[in-house]
């Protein structure tokens, strides 16, 4: 993925109608060696460099769990620019169908150039995509990344490391809130490469009258031997 175009050739191989029905279906797709160890062994050696990230964040400090992560600064890594660029507008007929099922007054742009401008104009002006650590003992609390007024319902996560050789537990973790019902616990254990489509913060589900929100949260279960890296895209900015 030294490339643009090659970015963009290896996005759209992707098999998109499964990655829509299963989004669709459950609020969540999988598409197994996104990345290859070597590229995955970049973002982590990425990760020990001090230049290039505006924010890092300690998340014990703030009861987020246990472990660190870093957000990249403007202008980002060519890979992670190309990759945010590539994957939104595949996503955006899911995300559209979703606010109209839901009778939402709102329609995503088709590029995501358009969308961060929607962003510019709410003040959102801070890039999302961020590399998270977790150690022995490291955790993520449950929780949504919408960070500001403007929010794409549809993100991507890449694990960086070999689960049962670099680490053992931390299973990636959702929840479903159906109203007036009990929540549902989804557990994921996506491999090294893998590429993670998930929901921000809602999706519809059909029922008998017709469609209704659920709210879904994420997290990461704990770290029980080694270090998980992971690499996230948020397609929306943040305020700060």
């Amino acid at each position: 993925m030294e490339n643009t175009r090659e970015v963009q050739l290896q996005v759209k191989s992707i098999d998109w109608t499964l990655v829509h029905d299963s989004l669709h279906q459950k609020g969540y797709a999988s598409v197994s060696g996104f990345l290859s160890t070597t590229e995955c062994e970049e973002f982590v050696q990425l990760y020990q460099e001090t230049d290039g990230y505006r924010k890092t964040v300690v998340m014990e400090r703030y009861r987020f769990g246990l472990g660190e992560y870093k957000y990249f600064d403007y202008p980002l890594p060519e890979k992670i620019q190309m990759l945010r660029a590539s994957l939104y507008p595949y996503l955006v007929p899911v995300a559209n169908l979703w606010m109209k099922a839901l009778k939402i007054d709102k329609t995503f742009p088709a590029t995501h150039q358009e969308l961060l401008e929607q962003c510019k104009e709410k003040g959102q002006l801070k890039p999302t995509p961020l590399i998270l650590k977790y150690g022995k003992g490291g955790f993520n609390t449950l929780h949504q990344d919408l960070y500001g007024d403007v929010y794409f319902p549809i993100q991507a996560l890449f694990v960086l490391s070999n689960p049962k050789v670099d680490f053992h537990g931390g299973e990636f973790v959702m929840t479903q809130q159906t109203p007036r019902a009990q929540s549902k616990a989804i557990v994921l254990k996506p491999k090294q490469g893998d590429l993670l489509f998930f929901t921000t913060n809602f999706r519809p589900i059909k029922g008998q009258k017709g469609y209704y929100r659920v709210n879904m949260r994420h997290g990461v279960s704990e770290v029980t031997h080694g270090n998980r890296y992971a690499l996230g895209i948020i397609f929306h900015d943040a305020t700060s």
